[in-house]
């Protein structure tokens, strides 16, 4: 069921891990990554709640979620094949627009449609699963440009956008997978048919976009008690999270290689270094995210979660601070966790706090609250990343290991609700 995921999530590690070095390449300055990437969060702010609410209201031959996913997965295979072709900046960034939106109209209904399919004790089966899939669906997308460099290919070698060829094989990887995985996901596991009183009442719900927005909104003004606590965890901890993809390779190639060139080969090996320390923290959570489940079950997932998030930010503030290569890969442990948490145990708290009748919608909005604190993240760090961070990356990634550790105490304070 969640193989698809493994398709989804592999396009998303492929943007953390490259579009900024992409937007480098194509002349961009540290201090306007977050703005380049702002496109992404805008189109997920307006997609996610509206896709959710209207797959809550599908009735279709092909059932309720599906149609949504194939139309997605295949504008993000779309997508994923003209991006390292890009020859300007702002088409760089139209196509990640058009990017994330596709990737959004796939992912939340996926996430509604795993809590169809789940009884509620096998939520924490099922999300950490999914987050399982995460990990090592980004793991390899973190690690083919290192590997294909492994197989022999030139990592130096440059296209006319001086984007290097073996990330334009990796995207081109990520084209056929985006598709493929979520097609077989469907064809293998298709959705458990509505029963009569299920359909009655969505054909007796008002219809059209009209109808969409005010259920969104309605929605927004029943939120749980939970959910709305939540919220102030998400902030901090996407805040943190987009610091870090972000301003990661910039970081690395000051500490570890001492170039702020986007042209040197320091910048390109700081790239793929990036690769192998994130292809490495996708794994742990890919390994981590089977472990967490019996420590879930028996502690719950808020104690897991903020337990994660800790080691996280205690990880990210020490990155800058080393020297050797082999030691990055300790700090990764926490991030891994962390990871691991974040894609599976917000989703069990949510689960528990609403009607299963609106999960489609209220996913759509709980993802809202990933795309809030992005939208806040790119919006604000410009404004003091010259005057307060000192013009350095790396003090950007220990913002964020800050960040991580207060999203951890606010965790704690989450009442989850039957």
């Amino acid at each position: 069921m969640n193989f698809g995921f493994f398709g989804i999530q592999y396009s998303f590690g492929l943007q953390q891990a490259n579009m900024s070095p992409i937007y480098q390449y194509l002349g961009a300055d540290e201090a306007s990554l977050p703005l380049l990437w702002l496109a992404g969060p805008m189109t997920g702010l307006l997609v996610q709640p509206i896709i959710g609410a209207m797959s809550d209201r599908t009735i279709s031959r092909w059932g309720r979620r599906t149609p949504f996913f194939m139309v997605g997965a295949i504008l993000c295979s779309i997508c994923l094949l003209f991006m390292p072709y890009s020859p300007t900046l702002w088409f760089a960034a139209s196509l990640l627009w058009i990017l994330d939106a596709a990737n959004n109209v796939t992912m939340e209904p996926y996430r509604a449609y795993v809590s169809d399919r789940l009884n509620p004790d096998q939520h924490s089966l099922g999300f950490l699963t999914q987050s399982a899939f995460t990990g090592l669906a980004q793991t390899l997308a973190y690690l083919t440009p290192s590997l294909l460099f492994w197989f022999g290919l030139n990592k130096d070698a440059v296209n006319a956008s001086n984007i290097p060829h073996i990330t334009v094989i990796a995207f081109l990887i990520g084209s056929v997978l985006s598709f493929t995985t979520v097609w077989w996901s469907v064809h293998s596991t298709p959705e458990l048919p509505l029963s009569l009183n299920e359909r009655n009442a969505i054909l007796a719900k008002p219809r059209g976009m009209q109808a969409t927005l005010t259920e969104v909104r309605d929605a927004i003004r029943e939120m749980p008690q939970a959910m709305r606590q939540l919220w102030w965890m998400k902030l901090f901890q996407w805040y943190g999270m987009m610091c870090y993809w972000i301003y990661i390779v910039p970081s690395l190639a000051r500490s570890m290689f001492n170039t702020t060139d986007a042209s040197a080969q320091g910048f390109r090996d700081a790239g793929l270094l990036n690769g192998q320390i994130g292809g490495f923290y996708n794994f742990i959570a890919f390994l981590a995210a089977f472990g967490l489940i019996p420590l879930t079950r028996r502690f719950g997932p808020k104690v897991v979660h903020a337990v994660c998030l800790s080691l996280a930010g205690l990880g990210m503030w020490m990155l800058p601070t080393i020297q050797d290569q082999t030691w990055l890969f300790v700090p990764m442990v926490g991030v891994g966790l962390a990871w691991a948490s974040i894609m599976g145990n917000p989703y069990i708290m949510l689960a528990k706090s609403i009607p299963p009748e609106r999960a489609g919608v209220y996913m759509g909005i709980f993802n809202m609250f990933i795309v809030l604190p992005m939208i806040i993240q790119m919006l604000t760090l410009p404004l003091f990343f010259n005057s307060v961070l000192g013009g350095d990356p790396r003090h950007v990634i220990q913002l964020a290991g800050c960040f991580l550790a207060i999203a951890a105490v606010l965790t704690l304070r989450v009442k989850t609700e039957d």
